[in-house]
C-alpha cells in the first residue's frame, strides 16, 4: 500500500468510496442520499483540500483522507476506507500521513468531526475530545469534535540524532557493560531496549532471540515500516583470524579489549550482513561505544571518551562545576584506599547517626550500590562479612529527603561535532538503589527543579564533549530536603530514559499532542509465556490498554519464558490519570497469567 496525492479525474469514485465507507455503520439510503452533498469531492476540491488517497497493489484505491484549512489549525476533514479493506491499517496510515504532513506544513492544531462510530479509533490514535459539533447536512443531528495537537515540526535532538533518518540499532548492552566490569545475566533481555533507540529504526540487530511479531506490534502504534531483525547474535559464525571488511577491503582482526563486545564482533564477522548495512548508508546507533563499534563504524573511540562513566571521575567533574550552578548540591564524596578503611569510615559516620552511599565505581541500574544506615556494636566485624560490593569501593554522603520528585534525571546528547543538544528531564521509579523504571513528559518535573538540572546536565555535556564523548548521555540527581538537586553519576550510553524520551518523540510525531511516556522494565508475570502465548497476551492487552485511550509498546518480551518470568513495558497516554490507569491494567493482566494454573 502506498499514499499518494490524489487526481482530478478521481473525484467521482472517490465520492463513490466515501459513501460506502459510510454505509458500513449501517446508515440507510435515506440518511446516505441527505449526506451526499457533503461529503461528495468534487474535482477543484482535490488541490485546494489536499486530498490523498491510500492505494492498494491488488484492490487499488482503498482510502482516501484530505488535510484542510490553513496553519496554524486545520481540520481532518476526510478519513474514509473502503468497506473491505477496514481492518488493515488503511485508517491508521491514512491517519499518521495527514497529521505528519500537517506537522511539516506549520499546522498546530488539526479537528475532526468524527462519525459516532469512529470516535473510538481517533481517540485511541492520541485525538482528544473538546465538545460537539452540528453536522450540517441534518438538522438536529451532531457529531463528536475531537482535536489533535502537534508539537513544532522540528525537535532539534532528533536532528542531530539521526539528521531526521531512519538507523541501524545494535542492542550491544553486554559488550559496553563488559569494559567496566562483570556483566549482569540481565543484559540479553535488558538490549531488547535497543528497539529504541532512535524513534525510527530500519534494522535492529540483538543478542537474544526475539518473538518474530514483536517489532510489527511496537510499529503499528509508532507508524514504523518494516524493521529488519538480525537476532541471536551471541557468537561469530566461526572462528577465523580475521575477516574482510566489505567497505575497505581490509582486514579485520579484534583488538583484545573488543573481545567482550560479543554482539559486535558476531556482526564483524558476518560478511553479508556487513554488504547489507553498508548498502542502506543508514546511521548506526550502539547502546554504548566500545573499541568494537569503532571498527564497525570507523569512527574511533578516544582513550578518553568513556573517563566520566566513572563514578569517581564524574564526582569530581561536579565539585568542579559546582561553585557556577548554586542551585545544585554536590555531596561529600571519599576514596578510601582499602575496605578496612571503607569499613572505619562507614563505623565512624554511622556512630554519628550518618547515613553513607557505598559504590563501585562502575555499576548500571543501581548495580553495585548499597546504603548503609546503622552499624551498631560490633559493626566493623560485621561490615568485613556483610555483601559489600566487591573490590573498591567508594563512599558518599545520602543526601536524606522526602521532596517528590525524589529521583530525576536529565538526558542530552553530543552530536558529531562536538555541540550538546538538551533532550529534557525525566523522573525515575527508584526502589532502595535499583532503577525499575522512568517517566517523562508535560508537568512531570516541576518548572523549577527541571530548569536547575537542565542547566547543570547542559554543563556537564560540554566538559564531557571537550574529553571527546560523542553520542547519549545523562545526568541522575536526587532531590534533598531542601529542594536542590544533587548530581550522583554521568551515563555515557543510552539508558531507560531515552527510551521514554524516544518514544515520546515519535508519538508526538506521528499521533500529535504532548504525551506522557512511562517506561517499565519489569513487569511480573504470574507464568512462564511461550511465544505464541505471549503474543496473544500481548496483543490482547495492547487492545485493551487502546480501549482507554493510552498505548502499550512491549519493551522486553525475551523474558517472558525466563525461570522468573517478567515483561518490560513502555506505556503512553495525553493525561496521568490514563498513564497510571494502564499500568495498573497491565500489571493485573500479567498476575492474572497464573490464575490458569491456581484454578
Amino acid at each position: 500500500m502506498r499514499i499518494r496525492p490524489a487526481r482530478t479525474d478521481e473525484a467521482a469514485a472517490l465520492t463513490e468510496l466515501v459513501l460506502r465507507s459510510k454505509a458500513h455503520w449501517g446508515y440507510g439510503p435515506e440518511f446516505l442520499e441527505a449526506c451526499r452533498a457533503q461529503l461528495t469531492i468534487r474535482p477543484d476540491d482535490i488541490r485546494r483540500r489536499r486530498v490523498v488517497v491510500a492505494e492498494d497493489a491488488d484492490s487499488g484505491v482503498v482510502g482516501v483522507a484530505s488535510l484542510e484549512g490553513t496553519a496554524p489549525e486545520g481540520s481532518l476533514g476526510l478519513c474514509f476506507v473502503e468497506p473491505a479493506a477496514i481492518g488493515r491499517g488503511v485508517g491508521r496510515a491514512l491517519y499518521f500521513h495527514v497529521t505528519r504532513a500537517a506537522r511539516e506544513l506549520g499546522f498546530a492544531r488539526l479537528t475532526i468531526e468524527a462519525d459516532p462510530n469512529a470516535e473510538p479509533f481517533y481517540r485511541r490514535l492520541g485525538a482528544r475530545p473538546v465538545g460537539r459539533t452540528a453536522f450540517g447536512s441534518l438538522a438536529g443531528r451532531e457529531l463528536p469534535l475531537l482535536e489533535v495537537r502537534l508539537p513544532p515540526r522540528t525537535e532539534g535532538w532528533t536532528q542531530a540524532w539521526t539528521a531526521g533518518r531512519r538507523a541501524v540499532h545494535l542492542g550491544n548492552v553486554a559488550g559496553f557493560q563488559s569494559q567496566f566490569g562483570p556483566v549482569s545475566p540481565q543484559a540479553a533481555h535488558y538490549a531488547c531496549l535497543a528497539a529504541f533507540l532512535s524513534p525510527y529504526p530500519a534494522v535492529l540487530i540483538l543478542p537474544a532471540a526475539v518473538p518474530p511479531d514483536w517489532t510489527d506490534l511496537i510499529g503499528r502504534s509508532l507508524g514504523w515500516g518494516p524493521v529488519e531483525v538480525y537476532d541471536g547474535l551471541t557468537e561469530p559464525p566461526g572462528p577465523p583470524d580475521g575477516q574482510a571488511d566489505c567497505r575497505t577491503a581490509r582486514v579485520i582482526r579484534p583488538a583484545p579489549e573488543a573481545q567482550g563486545d560479543r554482539l559486535t564482533r558476531a556482526v564483524l564477522s558476518r560478511p553479508a550482513l556487513l554488504r547489507r548495512l553498508d548498502s542502506l548508508d543508514l546511521p548506526l546507533l550502539p547502546w554504548g561505544r566500545t573499541p568494537a563499534v569503532a571498527e564497525l563504524t570507523g569512527v574511533p573511540l578516544d582513550p578518553e571518551a568513556l573517563r566520566y562513566e566513572s563514578k569517581r571521575a564524574s564526582h569530581e567533574l561536579f565539585t568542579r562545576l559546582a561553585p557556577a550552578h548554586p542551585e545544585v548540591r554536590v555531596p561529600e564524596q571519599w576514596q578510601p584506599a582499602t575496605r578496612r578503611d571503607a569499613a572505619r569510615l562507614l563505623r565512624m559516620r554511622a556512630r554519628a547517626g550518618l547515613t553513607t552511599v557505598v559504590k563501585t565505581e562502575h555499576g548500571a541500574g543501581g548495580s553495585g550500590t548499597v546504603v548503609i544506615r546503622d552499624q551498631g556494636p560490633g559493626g566493623l566485624s560485621r561490615l568485613r562479612r556483610s555483601p559489600l560490593p566487591r573490590g573498591p569501593v567508594l563512599l558518599e554522603e545520602f543526601v536524606a529527603g522526602e521532596t517528590e520528585p525524589r529521583d530525576v534525571t536529565f538526558d542530552g546528547l553530543v552530536d558529531a561535532d562536538g555541540r550538546v543538544h538538551v533532550v529534557g528531564v525525566a523522573v525515575m521509579d527508584v526502589l532502595g538503589t535499583a532503577y525499575r523504571g522512568a517517566t517523562v513528559g508535560p508537568g512531570v518535573v516541576p518548572s523549577a527543579l527541571a530548569e536547575a538540572v537542565a542547566r547543570f546536565g547542559a554543563a556537564v555535556g560540554e566538559r564531557i564533549a571537550a574529553s571527546g564523548h560523542r553520542g547519549w548521555f545523562d545526568v541522575d540527581f536526587v532531590t534533598g530536603s531542601d529542594g536542590r538537586p544533587a548530581p550522583t553519576e554521568i551515563n555515557l550510553r543510552m539508558t531507560g530514559p531515552s527510551v521514554a524520551f524516544m518514544i515520546k518523540a515519535r508519538l508526538d510525531e506521528t499521533r500529535g499532542g504532548d504525551h506522557l511516556v512511562r517506561s517499565v522494565d519489569h513487569v511480573p508475570l504470574g507464568a512462564r509465556l511461550p511465544g505464541p502465548a505471549l503474543s496473544a497476551f500481548l496483543r490482547e492487552t495492547t487492545a485493551r490498554c487502546a480501549g482507554i485511550d493510552a498505548v502499550l509498546l512491549p519493551s522486553i518480551p525475551t523474558a517472558a519464558f525466563a525461570p522468573a518470568p517478567y515483561l518490560g513495558i513502555v506505556l503512553a497516554a495525553h493525561t496521568r490519570e490514563r498513564l497510571d490507569a494502564a499500568e495498573a491494567l497491565v500489571r493485573a493482566a500479567a498476575r492474572d497469567t497464573g490464575r490458569v494454573f491456581t484454578t
